[in-house]
């Protein structure tokens, strides 16, 4: 499948004397520098109709056109999935991924997937880089997406998070009890030993998380956490690496350790619960296209409202006389 693309602008005084790919950048910003810089090399995009390099310099008025044929940038099949969606345009959809859905293919996991869904539900997303999904949540991780409709929206969300303007509000339950909030400055790459897992590490990228309490119970607590970076399993390792790992983390969180005289109805729920507690509350940006300002909030799911329900009663329980 290949959608064909037609573009024509004239170079503005402003412009006059860049190079043809800069100023292909500005005239056409819906489309990445790679794409257009692979469209002049192709001939593709012509000045005056004729094939011209990257680096050439216009003067004001020359014509730039742009005949292209863009393929699918996906070949994956197209899976009718039930779908939380909490906000849609021509541009954008914001959805709240539910608990056990993966996110993208992999192997192991060719379908029933996030993307597989989001193809059936609106199969122009096969023409976007990984069917217009700019950032991921883990399998067991709940919460709000945003996914983008259009080229020009991708393009969007893609330096919005660049550039660390997407507001992704969490919260989490964590082992032991914190004294206050607190920020987690710490680079993540690949863990040495298990390549499935991330790890800090001095060579790793930048990470940065800032959490605040919301809830103390007697050896958990709940926690909003505020991503300043957005890098694979940032949450669960940074936690994690200052001894306060997720609940239920199968990766990262270590041996279960009840607290003394735990209630038997608390005890039986955080044996079986065997996810991550991790939900994406809130998320909030500035719409690419519109430059209207949104925020999209959810409420907590079922499993995680109820371990937070039994925490609070075994905790009221200790304290009574």
């Amino acid at each position: 499948m290949t959608t064909h693309i037609s573009l024509q602008a004239a170079v503005p005084e402003d412009l006059s004397g860049n190079r043809l790919d800069q100023i292909a950048a500005k005239l056409f910003p819906e489309y990445s520098r790679a794409r257009l810089q692979g469209w002049i090399k192709d001939g593709s995009l012509k000045v005056n109709g004729r094939i011209l390099k990257s680096k050439d310099k216009l003067p004001t008025g020359d014509l730039i056109r742009v005949e292209a044929e863009m393929a699918a940038a996906t070949s994956w099949v197209a899976e009718p999935l039930a779908l939380d969606i909490v906000f849609e345009d021509e541009h954008l959809l914001v959805l709240n991924k539910g608990v056990g859905m993966v996110v993208h293919p992999a192997a192991g996991n060719r379908d029933g997937t996030l993307l597989n869904g989001l193809l059936h539900y609106f199969p122009q997303l096969n023409e976007l880089p990984r069917a217009g999904m700019v950032h991921r949540l883990d399998k067991d991780t709940t919460g709000l997406m945003v996914v983008a409709k259009s080229l020009k929206a991708h393009t969007g969300l893609v330096k919005l998070l660049q550039t660390r303007n997407v507001t992704r509000e969490y919260e989490a339950v964590l082992k032991g009890v914190l004294t206050g909030g607190g920020t987690v400055d710490k680079p993540l790459g690949r863990h040495p030993v298990n390549r499935k897992k991330r790890a800090v590490t001095e060579t790793g990228q930048i990470a940065v998380t800032h959490y605040r309490v919301i809830t103390k119970y007697r050896a958990f607590t709940h926690v909003q956490v505020n991503l300043e970076t957005g890098r694979t399993h940032q949450i669960r390792v940074h936690m994690a690496s200052v001894n306060h790992a997720l609940v239920g983390d199968p990766m990262y969180g270590g041996r279960l350790q009840l607290p003394a005289a735990c209630s038997p109805a608390l005890a039986d729920y955080l044996h079986a619960f065997r996810r991550q507690a991790l939900h994406a509350r809130k998320l909030a940006l500035v719409h690419p296209v519109t430059q209207q300002e949104l925020t999209w909030e959810v409420p907590r799911p079922a499993d995680m409202e109820k371990l937070l329900l039994l925490l609070a009663a075994d905790s009221n329980q200790k304290k009574a006389p």
